[in-house]
């Protein structure tokens, strides 16, 4: 297919927003180059966009270079948006990563590119803002090589790059030290195999503010990325030969809004073809009795193409938007997940570790806040919906204050809703202190029988849950041993200090269903009750984040950095120079560095940088921490519990948000 499906990343303010309206311009699918200074950027299409000139939304444009239709994903720099990132690297089959030629690799520059590795992504870089005084291009090459990948090849360098394509070939490195000259075009032939293979990555050079170089890499782009095709794992190809075009797989990576005809969603396709008025069978849920998947069909109301236009259908390798599927979500694969090339699991990159109140301008508003804030989760999943009906309080999971930002200006601008935040919160989470057993005998009042013994185990930190059951299927039938493994998320949503519990093995041991009383619901509303008495009888031990935070700081400001890295109970675990930078990796709590990046901005006048990720939780003393207020009834006040279980209070034990 004569497509290619390419991600354009960078650190932020790197100038990848501006690299991307060049080949736009030309490629003649634009006729003037847009500013993100003057918020006329064509990928930046939200308003909020406009006004802040940042990106916020991944945004897929369509090009034609060379004959060759060209997908280009514009991607958000800011780590509050890496979850956009994220959804970008289901949809594109190769990338194009953006490096300041004067600030060079950036920590967040090394956190994309190791996602690319990991998914084995072809990618070109591209050192941009040649034209600003302290680019170097040796300096940052070297970087590239060494922080990144040894196989970065500067193409400015014709000698080079034959020797690195050579010395990857024992014939042809033979030739070549014997002195055999090779053909340009062999050699490049060579490299564009090796570069769809993700075994080689072409560097270019050049300004997009100047538009200097941008040419070379429209052509790069073309010869040395692959085709749709060229991403379909090996042991899907006899799959999808067998199956016939008919077999589906695609996957939803974003979504938009149109006046007119409501919400649609950017689908990449992967295999078989979607038209119009066709029917989507999608999940809805599962059924809390059976355990299981409920299922919904849609029809597609329209699709359109990448340029806007109107097309009738979207066949492989193809992206486009798709109206009529509802509230489907982000993130969610139609038709045959196993047909997918890759899978990035949400928060791969970066995951929500702040938790604030939203709180409405008017209290009546509350459930239509709800509603917006769930919208908006259906098009970020990482952006976690929390209402807690007894308390009236609805909370959201997010990366940082200027993701905040954002949120409060398209709750304004879009819903036509003004809202406050509380102060952020860290999200802690807890585990049990030492082996205990929890009991449950839910025989009162009839018609109910469950009863059950677990033993709850601490486990390795970062483990997470493990469950097995020991109970012979005649004191215990099987369809409700699985309901109880069904129920553990909801049985350890809050422990005892509130928060999600983890790292932790359950045994179910003992128990007995009742032939005529057992209830299909009575083991899912026993399965809490039991975990939490588990729980209280272990004690719980405080778990809180850690970042592992990477600094590129001048030399002159390293004394007060790591001092800084101190009084945060954190610990400085490496450091390097790096010309006249230093790089410094620290683990930090994330309690106690949520606001440093505007301190560092302070303490370096500008001149320092940082870029966190997830390292794990370690046991916190409580005293350093918080605990949660408790948004369902607690299964250990047994009255309230198994009424609310009956629903015979307001809510009910399966108001989890």
């Amino acid at each position: 297919m004569n497509i290619r499906n390419i991600g354009v990343f960078a650190h932020v303010d790197a100038g990848k927003t501006t690299l991307s309206e060049q080949l736009l311009m030309h490629s003649g699918a634009i006729r003037r180059v847009g500013s993100v200074d003057e918020g006329t950027a064509h990928t930046d299409n939200l308003p909020v966009e406009q006004r802040r000139g940042i990106s916020v939304k991944a945004t897929c444009v369509s090009m034609d270079w060379r004959g060759t239709a060209i997908n280009l994903i514009d991607t958000p720099g800011h780590v509050d948006f890496s979850a956009e990132v994220e959804r970008s690297l289901w949809a594109l089959d190769a990338a194009v990563v953006v490096v300041c030629a004067v600030e060079g690799v950036q920590p967040h520059t090394e956190t994309l590119f190791n996602a690319l590795k990991e998914q084995h992504i072809p990618t070109l870089f591209f050192l941009n803002k040649m034209d600003r005084e302290g680019a170097d291009v040796p300096r940052v090459l070297a970087q590239i090589r060494r922080l990144l990948t040894p196989d970065a090849i500067l193409m400015a360098d014709p000698d080079a790059v034959t020797e690195f394509v050579c010395s990857q070939d024992d014939d042809l490195l033979e030739r070549y030290l014997s002195g055999e000259e090779f053909a340009p075009e062999f050699i490049r032939s060579r490299l564009a195999d090796m570069t769809k293979q993700a075994a080689a990555y072409p560097v270019y050079a050049g300004s997009a503010l100047r538009d200097e170089g941008v040419i070379p890499l429209l052509d790069a782009m073309v010869d040395f990325l692959p085709c749709p095709a060229g991403t379909v794992r090996l042991e899907n190809k006899d799959e999808l030969a067998e199956m016939g075009s008919k077999t589906l797989c695609g996957v939803v990576f974003a979504s938009t809004q149109d006046r007119v005809l409501g919400r649609g969603v950017w689908v990449r396709l992967y295999a078989g073809t979607l038209e119009n008025r066709a029917p989507v069978t999608l999940p809805a849920g599962v059924d809390p009795l059976t355990g299981e998947e409920k299922l919904v069909q849609r029809k597609i109301t329209q699709i359109r193409r990448v340029d806007g236009s109107d097309a009738g259908s979207l066949t492989a390798g193809e992206i486009g938007v798709i109206y009529g599927l509802g509230d489907v979500k982000v993130g969610q694969v139609l038709g045959e997940e196993s047909l997918l090339p890759r899978r990035v699991e949400p928060g791969h990159l970066r995951t929500p570790l702040i938790t604030v109140q939203v709180i409405p301008e008017k209290p009546e508003d509350m459930q239509s806040l709800r509603a917006a804030c769930e919208a908006l989760s259906a098009e970020d999943p990482l952006l976690q919906v929390r209402y807690a009906k007894a308390l009236n309080e609805l909370q959201l999971h997010v990366m940082g204050t200027i993701q905040l930002e954002i949120i409060q200006e398209l709750l304004d601008t879009r819903f036509n809703m003004k809202v406050s935040f509380s102060k952020p919160a860290v999200i802690y989470r807890e585990t049990i202190a030492r082996a205990a057993s929890g009991f449950v005998a839910y025989t009162m009042p009839k018609p109910c029988w469950a009863i059950m013994r677990f033993e709850i185990e601490p486990a390795p930190r970062g483990s997470g849950v493990t469950f097995k059951s020991t109970v012979p299927v005649r004191d215990i039938l099987l369809r409700y041993q699985h309901q109880v493994e069904q129920a553990l998320p909801l049985a350890l949503h809050q422990g005892r200090l509130g928060w999600q519990v983890t790292d932790v093995n359950i045994t179910l041991v003992d128990g007995n269903h009742h032939q005529f009383h057992t209830h299909p619901l009575d083991f899912i509303v026993a399965t809490p009750w039991g975990i939490q008495d588990g729980l209280q009888r272990g004690g719980s031990t405080l778990l809180e984040p850690i970042l592992e935070t990477r600094f590129l700081l001048p030399p002159d400001c390293v004394g007060r950095v790591m001092s800084d890295v101190a009084l945060m109970r954190g610990e400085v675990t490496h450091t390097e120079t790096d010309a006249d930078r230093v790089l410094m990796t620290a683990l930090i709590p994330v309690a106690t560095s949520v606001d440093y990046a505007a301190t560092l901005a302070s303490a370096t006048s500008g001149r320092g940088s940082m870029s966190v990720k997830l390292h794990g939780y370690r046991d916190c003393p409580l005293e350093l921490g918080a605990t949660a207020a408790r948004r369902s009834v607690d299964p250990l006040d047994t009255s309230k519990y198994i009424l609310a279980a009956r629903s015979a209070l307001e809510g009910g034990i399966f108001d989890l948000e």
